[in-house]
């Protein structure tokens, strides 16, 4: 590998900082080939500097790529520079770049840098450059680096660089000790108890049943409330569609096939016996030692996971076969009911084992499975013989043929639907997101061609005009205004009625006189209860004791009463493990915070200049 100019001895980091930066470089590494390198490295290398540091035109483009990528992953539409503007998303990625040539800077000019030997260690351990199970490949190496374009010495400065911000780093977010004060006030905040009596009110609490209304009152109600009863602007469109259940069932089955795709498959017909397990991975066998000691004394599993700072769908490794546990396999499966085994050596360290439920072997005969794999195999070439016809509907398409003329050459199915965006549509084809999509936008100079859907069929659709918003005629209504007036009548009776009951409660009635009440001992400040709106939880913590409350939430009403107040537990592993994770919390604020003024510091100090057109042209990539 190529040499470094500094070989200071490295000062030595945990196991933490250094799969942090694993995790760094292989993004590096994986990343260097793509969007931003090939648009952008060639034209404008960097967006502006840091003191002598480059921020360079890639890194910018490859932090906005992944944050588009995550937004469409949540939102499941594809994101946009409007949306990350909207989040500020494209502003963290800058500052971040911003503190990191600030970081590398600042490194420079104290003279931190590691040695060959730690670079070397570095690359090494990067499954990146592994061959199979032999560990690091020279020959991967080079060769993953040449196709990236990118030369060893390049890279292993590149290295060299990421390890000594983390060290800068480290050293600036280290040490930091959440001051008991701050700890005892937050724990006796979070840790504080209420106990409630809730009377929720339905329509039989009512002394005098709502009256129905008269003619006029729903008239009155209808135009009082005209928005509600205006349909919104509608784009009516007219569609052919073909859908693969609308064909699967003509197509023939081949038998051999079926009984060669269940074959290929027999592991999804024939499984194993599996259980339902959660892994707890502890810094050391003492450590998990001990956990399994306290559980085994009456504590809890859940109370060891909030200990480590964790959530318990952060371990679960759903159903697994006993090959999967590695060496806590044998005792896992020999559980016979539900429980806590271990410690065991895992990939991450020792770990307890909960299995939570045994899964018992399947086996499925090809006869039984036979219907299941003939539907499948019928829908897959259905959805094949559309997708062969997609051609053949945009040229008769093209060619002038009328979307009535192509359904009734193709088989396919037409309808006509006025469709409202965003809206509650009723006909099938707005569930497809390809069709709304289309449907979306869509106008009278559109040309209609054809669009695949999400299960495999194809739609054809056009703009045949819009229609306006419009109040739906009364007579059409009438029952929706029915519906609606009943609904507010009621809500408007049952608070005057918890009202009535609140006022009589305060003058001396005792609240389980009014009807059945439920009544919590203890609740905590982000517990919930069953079947009651969160809101009621939190008005609870903001009530003295023997307040009451009317609360309107929807059509939930309810009279509130604080029984109690409960000071946080004193003592306890709870108590213990959430002083903890409290604890933890605010060391991590601090530090975050102590780092932000450090980078502010650092930056302001060695000077920013962004090249506003740099950066425009990046974001442009991802306009729409």
């Amino acid at each position: 590998m190529a040499k470094g100019s500094e070989t200071e001895a490295p000062r030595k980091r945990g196991k933490g900082t250094q799969i942090a930066v694993y995790g760094l470089l292989a993004l590096l590494v994986l990343g260097l080939g793509g969007f931003g390198v090939d648009n952008f490295g060639g034209r404008v290398p960097h967006i502006g500097t840091v003191g002598d540091r480059e921020i360079k035109t890639e890194d910018y483009a490859r932090g906005l790529d992944r944050q588009i990528n995550d937004l469409t992953r949540q939102f499941g539409q594809p994101a946009n520079m409007d949306m990350l503007r909207a989040f500020g998303l494209d502003q963290q990625v800058l500052q971040g770049l911003i503190n990191r040539a600030a970081l590398d800077h600042e490194a420079a000019l104290v003279g931190l840098s590691v040695g060959d030997e730690v670079v070397a260690q570095e690359v090494q351990g990067m499954t990146s450059f592994h061959a199979g199970a032999g560990g690091f490949n020279r020959e991967t190496y080079a060769a993953v680096l040449r196709q990236e374009g990118l030369t060893e010495a390049a890279f292993e400065t590149g290295v060299r660089e990421d390890i000594a911000r983390s060290l800068l780093q480290g050293a600036i977010v280290g040490g930091f000790v959440a001051p008991a004060t701050m700890t005892e006030t937050l724990y006796a905040w979070v840790g504080e108890r209420r106990g409630v009596t809730v009377l929720r009110l339905t329509e039989s609490s009512l002394t005098t049943p709502v009256a129905a209304p008269t003619a006029a009152e729903l008239q009155a109600f209808y135009d009082t409330n005209i928005a509600q009863f205006t349909r919104a602007e509608a784009k009516r469109i007219t569609y052919i569609t073909l859908l693969p259940e609308m064909i699967s069932d003509s197509i023939a089955i081949d038998e051999a096939a079926l009984r060669a795709e269940y074959d290929r498959r027999i592991a999804e017909f024939v499984q194993a016996e599996r259980r339902l397990v959660e892994r707890l991975v502890f810094p050391d066998e003492a450590a998990a030692t001990a956990a399994k000691a306290r559980i085994d004394a009456g504590g809890t599993f859940e109370s060891e996971v909030a200990g480590r700072g964790i959530r318990l769908e952060d371990i679960d490794l759903g159903d697994v076969g006993i090959a999967d546990l590695g060496a806590a396999g044998d005792a896992v499966f020999a559980l016979a009911e539900p429980g806590v085994v271990g410690p065991f050596d895992s990939d991450f360290g020792p770990a307890l084992f909960r299995m939570n439920a045994i899964l018992a072997a399947q086996e499925t005969s090809f006869d039984e499975a036979r219907a299941q794999l003939a539907g499948e195999a019928q829908m897959e070439a259905a959805r094949r013989n559309i997708a062969e016809r997609g051609e053949a509907i945009n040229d008769a398409l093209a060619g002038g043929a009328t979307l009535a003329e192509v359904a009734t050459e193709q088989g396919m199915r037409s309808g006509t639907f006025d469709y409202i965006r965003g809206g509650d549509n009723e006909d099938p084809m707005a569930g497809y997101e390809a069709f709304r999509a289309a449907a979306d936008t869509v106008t009278a100079d559109s040309f209609p061609e054809a669009i695949a859907l999400e299960d495999g069929g194809i739609v054809a659709l056009q703009l045949d005009e819009i229609v306006p918003p419009a109040p739906i005629p009364f007579a059409e209504a009438e029952a929706d205004v029915t519906e609606t007036w009943r609904a507010d009548a009621l809500r408007k009776a049952l608070v005057a009625e918890a009202t009535a009951i609140k006022a009589k409660v305060e003058g001396g009635s005792a609240i389980g006189s009014f009807g059945i009440v439920a009544v919590t001992p203890e609740i905590a400040r982000e517990g919930t209860l069953p079947d009651t709106p969160r809101v009621v939880v939190e008005a609870a913590f903001g009530m003295g004791v023997s307040d009451l409350r009317v609360i309107e939430e929807g059509d939930y009403i309810a009279v509130l009463q604080l029984d109690q107040i409960l000071p946080a537990a004193e003592e306890g592993e709870d108590a213990a493990a959430l002083r903890a994770t409290l604890a933890a919390q605010a060391e991590q604020g601090i530090a975050q915070d102590a780092f932000a003024a450090y980078a502010s510091a650092l930056t302001t100090a060695a000077g920013v200049n962004l090249d506003a057109a740099a950066v425009a042209l990046v974001e442009a990539q991802y306009e729409r």
